[in-house]
Formats: C-alpha cells, sequence, structure tokens
C-alpha cells in the first residue's frame, strides 16, 4: 500500500468527533446501550472484499451495504458517529489495497466530493473521513458541475442521467494515475461519472474503491434501487447509501 501515499489526519471533523464522545453510547451496528460498537457488530464489520465491473471499471468493496455494516455507515453520514469511521475504515483498506494491486507506480486516491449542503450538515467529508482513517491521503480533484437532484429513490437509468456532467475535474489532474474513493455503491452513477471527469481532465482511473457495495437484486432484492421495498425504505428514512451529493454547486 506504500504506493499511495499517507497523510496526516485533518481536523475539519474535530468537532463533530467531539459531539459524538459526548453522546449517549450505543453499538452503531445494533443499538445496543453500553457500547461504541459490540463484538458481533465489530465481527461483522471484518472486511470481506468483493469486487463489481461498472461500464469496465473496477469497483472493489470492503463488504456487502447490509446488516451492521449498513447501519454503521448510516450512523456514520446521518447521526454524528464520526468514531464508527475507523470501524468501517479497515474495509475500505482492503478494497484499496485490491483496487491497485498490479499496479506499478503511484497511484492517487481521489474522493467523490461532498456537497456543500451535507457538510454543512454534518460537519466532514464522508468519503475522506474514511480514506484518512485508513491511513491514505485523499486529494481533491473532483469538485461539482452543477446541480443535481436526491437520486436516492431513482432508478438505474435515472441515477445515470442525474449524475451525468455533474463533476470536473481541472488540470491538476492531468497525467495521474488514480483510484475514486466513494463511501457506498449502488448503481455506479456517481463512480462512473466521476471516472468521465478525471478522464476528461488527462487522468487515469484505474479502479475505484468503497467501504460497502449494495448488494445485487440477486443477492438482496430489498436493496435494489427502484424496487418497490427500496423506494419504501428512502421514504421512511432507514435507507440513505448515496445522499444528494450535488444539492449545491460547490468545491467542496
Amino acid at each position: 500500500m506504500d504506493r499511495i501515499t499517507p497523510r496526516v489526519d485533518a481536523l475539519r471533523e474535530a468537532g463533530a468527533q467531539a459531539l459524538a464522545l459526548l453522546l449517549p453510547v450505543a453499538c452503531g451496528g445494533c443499538g445496543l446501550q453500553g457500547t461504541a460498537l459490540c463484538g458481533r457488530c465489530r465481527e461483522a464489520l471484518r472486511p470481506t472484499p468483493r469486487r463489481r465491473e461498472i461500464a469496465g471499471l473496477s469497483v472493489w468493496s470492503g463488504g456487502a451495504f447490509d446488516g451492521a455494516r449498513a447501519r454503521a455507515v448510516r450512523a456514520l453520514k446521518e447521526r454524528g458517529r464520526t468514531d464508527l469511521a475507523r470501524a468501517l475504515a479497515p474495509g475500505l483498506r482492503a478494497a484499496l489495497r485490491a483496487a491497485v494491486a498490479g499496479c506499478a507506480g503511484p497511484v492517487v486516491v481521489v474522493p467523490v466530493p461532498t456537497s456543500r449542503g451535507a457538510m454543512r450538515r454534518r460537519g466532514y467529508r464522508v468519503p475522506e473521513l474514511l480514506i484518512r482513517r485508513a491511513g491514505m491521503r485523499p486529494a481533491r480533484l473532483l469538485v461539482a458541475a452543477r446541480v443535481t437532484g436526491d437520486q436516492r429513490a431513482l432508478d438505474r437509468a435515472g441515477r445515470a442521467r442525474n449524475a451525468a456532467g455533474s463533476l470536473r475535474a481541472g488540470p491538476a489532474a492531468s497525467g495521474l494515475r488514480v483510484v475514486v474513493v466513494d463511501d457506498v455503491l449502488t448503481t455506479g452513477a456517481t463512480l462512473s461519472e466521476a471516472r468521465r471527469a478525471l478522464e476528461a481532465a488527462g487522468a487515469t482511473v484505474v479502479a475505484a474503491a468503497v467501504a460497502a457495495d449494495t448488494p445485487l437484486r440477486s443477492e438482496n432484492p430489498r436493496n435494489h434501487p427502484g424496487s418497490r421495498l427500496y423506494r419504501s425504505r428512502v421514504n421512511n428514512g432507514s435507507l440513505d447509501d448515496e445522499p444528494d451529493r450535488h444539492a449545491r454547486t460547490s468545491s467542496a
């Protein structure tokens, strides 16, 4: 993993971490009181790397977005549980190792950007926090290019239309070999758009890595975007795997 340069953790999430320490402690995977992460859920978060192909792009995941892993990701993203980033980081680290296996020379880790609204709401950027907790250095080469809508209840085609043209990368990306990182993979629309933007700027995208991936329809139909069960979970707030990242055009 020495091909991906480590960096000192940024301090932007310090306030959110301090707040998390002051709140009543409950397991981020099952809700058990009195512990930040119980033994059973910690075991469930052990890396189980898996690979999916998205329009020719290899995407490596630390494990399935289901059960304790899904609940921990949602708690990190929507309930300020930044402490859970350390528990999820080994999965992302394993995914990154698999993503760069066989690559000669340096590879830059590029997070999918967080929207200005999400940054205001949370106080931290989830993909960047996960990258840092995995011991890597995030390079902010991608920014939002236009406003997009909330895509959580959209089907595959709708997500692709929503994400198309929503990101851009500057000239600093030219000539770099990169791996794109996001927190969760669903249909791959966001990662595909990130790849397009980076390659348009002259970068080579070797692969992508995520902390978790939503099981395919054949694995778990209720997690498939567009299904009635999936839309119901979005509407009642029980699912949040790909928030509207670009609700406001931003360099965040």
